[in-house]
């Protein structure tokens, strides 16, 4: 057959594209020229969102959730205002159920065992409050530190919440109340005529004083007490469970960590002077002062030791402490006061409404205050007379039971956490623990969304210890749990001798709003005036 000699091969001819060359390199290069600036954006993004969906998915396992999380923010919007009703319906889902916001995934344990094992099992998790809050109160703080190092502090607090040392609290608290009632008539009478006004910011001021002149005495000046009541809103703010994880100028974390300098500011300087007229040999009037005094026992215990000087085992201190610095114990007493400070406003506000809302449990109140004074209501305070009122201090147990103060408490997990036999918390993630649940369990408080203090003196309540998670349980426990009640039972019982008021009754006034901790919706309207 002729060969045709007119046909050349396709790869011959320079006019004909060389693609199928080789088909990998072509498809690349085809792929390659298509992307722009733009295309890679939406790439990069879409991987983003993938893998954020695949490890929350991933961590959340086999516990209730949402199906899927809305891209990196997950339910941030609606958590900027938190709603009570939502906090229930997650209790209400099971005993272990997770959300993810921003970069964090938490669980949150609902059930009272559940609660119990977090706060049980220092081997996995450390409370964390939320990630800003390291940089308000700072990494070294005492809270956050584990094993030996919080040791070496809690040994030495202890020692100050005392019945002993509680007694000698009571004159600054009481003088705190005395001009504080005067205020609330000022405020109630000649300011506003009559007229009902929300007391919750007062409250607030109120207990913030009360826990300054606690904490540190008269080192600090009634207007740094009055900066400190009227900032501290700020570090709250900056210290809700969603917030945005790093501080941006002029967003209230940074704001809120302005405001905690300056407390820590003002509580270092307590500090000095404290230490010098400890040094100097004078009397303990309040907590700072307790501390202090015990360092330097230690230290003059330890210098004779040195010495060589025989010591009897009488004069060795119950507690050898070391020397803390001025910075290390305004941290310290920081966390009293962001410990007592949102929980016993939230604590006196509910008590203030529901004894005006129950005139004949206030009645009682009054009663009881006036029998172990033996009629005086001017007799002061002690611990003598607080420890003679059963009714006022049901009245107080069941107000934080009804409407706990700290309704979750954050931990972190320091390792992977076998929370059950089938599910374990990743590394790194937030593990919280319900209060309300476990204080609302009908099977251990009957009727337990009715105020009932009477439930503590002739009913069961007292025998529920498991139950009874308002100030934590386990290696964290609140070392002044036995401080806020006395505090409270002394607060209710003075009023209740010195004052009348009356709440203005609204729509809200039964509703909860949740900023930090818990308060009427409507912030308590109220008008005092002067009880004959």
């Amino acid at each position: 057959m002729p060969t045709n000699a007119s046909f050349a091969s396709p790869v011959a001819d320079a006019d004909y594209p060389a693609s199928f060359d080789n088909g990998a390199e072509g498809f690349l290069a085809q792929m390659y020229s298509g992307l722009n600036g733009y295309s890679l954006v939406i790439t990069t993004f879409l991987l983003l969102v993938a893998y954020d969906q695949f490890k929350y998915i991933w961590n959340k396992g086999s516990i209730i959730g949402p199906a899927w999380k809305m891209p990196f923010i997950g339910p941030f919007l609606s958590s900027v205002n938190p709603k009570m009703d939502e906090y229930k319906a997650k209790w209400a889902s099971g005993e272990l159920s997770c959300v993810s916001v921003f970069h964090k995934f938490v669980v949150i344990a609902s059930s009272r065992d559940m609660a119990r094992k977090v706060f049980n099992s220092p081997a996995f998790v450390k409370p964390c409050v939320v990630d800003v809050a390291q940089k308000l109160l700072r990494p070294t703080n005492w809270v956050f530190l584990d094993g030996r190092a919080h040791v070496d502090y809690r040994k030495g607090l202890n020692g100050l919440f005392t019945r002993q040392a509680l007694e000698t609290y009571l004159p600054g608290q009481e003088e705190v109340y005395e001009k504080y009632f005067a205020r609330f008539l000022e405020i109630s009478q000649n300011e506003n005529n009559g007229k009902p006004i929300p007391y919750m910011p007062i409250f607030r001021e109120l207990m913030c004083a009360v826990s300054c002149r606690t904490f540190v005495g008269h080192y600090m000046s009634d207007a740094a007490v009055k900066k400190i009541a009227d900032d501290y809103y700020k570090i709250t703010a900056a210290l809700e469970l969603v917030n945005f994880p790093i501080i941006i100028p002029f967003t209230r974390t940074w704001y809120g960590k302005k405001a905690a300098d300056m407390v820590l500011n003002e509580f270092s300087i307590c500090a000095a002077k404290s230490k010098a007229r400890m040094k100097a040999g004078g009397d303990i009037t309040c907590i700072m002062d307790g501390w202090i005094k015990s360092m330097l026992d230690s230290e003059k215990y330890r210098q004779k030791l040195a010495k060589g000087t025989t010591v009897d085992d009488s004069e060795k201190p119950a507690m050898l402490l070391r020397i803390f610095s001025d910075f290390e114990i305004a941290q310290t007493v920081f966390t009293f006061l962001f410990a007592s400070q949102d929980a016993t406003s939230s604590a006196s506000t509910w008590l203030f409404q529901l004894m005006a809302d129950r005139p004949e449990i206030l009645d009682r109140v009054r009663e009881e205050n006036l029998a172990v004074r033996n009629g005086d209501k001017f007799q002061k305070f002690s611990m003598d007379i607080l420890e003679k009122m059963p009714y006022t201090r049901a009245v107080v147990k069941e107000t934080l039971r009804y409407r706990p103060p700290v309704i979750m408490v954050p931990y972190v997990a320091k390792r992977s956490f076998p929370v059950t036999a089938s599910y374990t918390a990743p590394k790194g993630s937030m593990v919280i623990p319900s209060v309300w649940p476990a204080l609302h369990d009908p099977e251990v408080y009957p009727r337990p969304d009715h105020f009932d203090p009477e439930r503590w003196i002739s009913g069961d309540a007292e025998k529920a210890a498991k139950n009874w998670l308002v100030f934590g349980t386990g290696p964290h426990y609140c070392l002044g749990q036995t401080y806020a009640q006395t505090n409270l039972m002394a607060m209710i019982g003075k009023a209740s001798m010195h004052l009348d008021w009356k709440h203005h009754i609204t729509p809200l006034s039964e509703d909860i709003k949740v900023f930090a901790t818990i308060f009427p919706m409507d912030d308590c309207p109220l008008v005092f005036s002067q009880r004959d």
